[in-house]
């Protein structure tokens, strides 16, 4: 296992199946910890055993979309810790189902929002951190419409583009600085809610969260020095 003692790491979307696999693996590598999610308490219930730690730091409803709340996350961070080693950023989700000139302004907004503003507003900011120490891993979740787009998920597709996209960008913009960006591209994720969604599947095939973990562990360590703009397929059988 990678060692990941006295590096600090945000997880956003830290109660999600991966974010909350993801979180504990890091912990168990000796990582601190700044898990974010966006309020209920759940972060609290999930990560009972860390309320009050030292060592981390959990962040309750802090919507990513929003740049004052991403703002005021990685202001705190700073404070309490003095800097960002890595960001991995999980939160996203899915909405499809009509075909683009039946899908709704809404449902485009909140894939935009979700999947690529929020990538946008939080990259945005930590950043300029990881610059100053001269140092970083930027870790973001795609999907495969992002590489071609699908029948009836036409806005999911292009949100999931864009975060292809953005990693691109950020890795051509920042690989004299010590900084890494990438992204992975999971399959169908072996989840409660995809089975509940597909009770007919054959989930032998899917991707494990801690399967997605481990590669992302490994993009955050100083082994994937060399790897900077990569979209990487973990597509299991997929």
């Amino acid at each position: 296992m990678e060692d990941f003692s006295n590096k600090v790491v945000i997880v956003t979307g830290a109660t999600g199946n991966l974010g909350s696999v993801l979180a504990r693996r890091f912990q168990e590598a000796g990582a601190c910890l700044v898990l974010v999610d966006r309020g209920d308490d759940l972060l609290f219930e999930v990560f009972a055993d860390l309320v009050g730690s030292d060592e981390h730091y959990l962040a309750n409803c802090a919507d990513l979309t929003e740049a004052k709340a991403v703002q005021e996350l990685v202001k705190s961070t700073m404070e309490r810790f003095g800097r960002i080693d890595v960001l991995v950023h999980t939160v996203g989700g899915y909405q499809a189902g009509s075909a683009l000139h039946e899908t709704s302004l809404d449902t485009w907004d909140f894939m935009i929002n979700l999947n690529a503003r929020s990538v946008f507003i939080t990259c945005r900011a930590v950043i300029p951190h990881m610059l100053k120490q001269g140092s970083g891993k930027i870790i973001c979740i795609a999907a495969r419409p992002g590489l071609q787009g699908t029948a009836k998920a036409g806005a999911y597709a292009a949100s999931k583009s864009a975060v292809i996209r953005l990693i691109e960008s950020m890795a051509a913009e920042l690989k004299d600085k010590g900084i890494n960006a990438n992204c992975i591209i999971p399959g169908t994720i072996d989840t409660p809610q995809n089975r509940e969604a597909s009770p007919q599947a054959d989930y032998s095939r899917w991707v494990q969260p801690e399967s997605l973990a481990e590669v992302i562990m490994f993009l955050a360590s100083d082994a994937a020095r060399d790897i900077n703009g990569a979209a990487i397929p973990v597509y299991g059988g997929s």
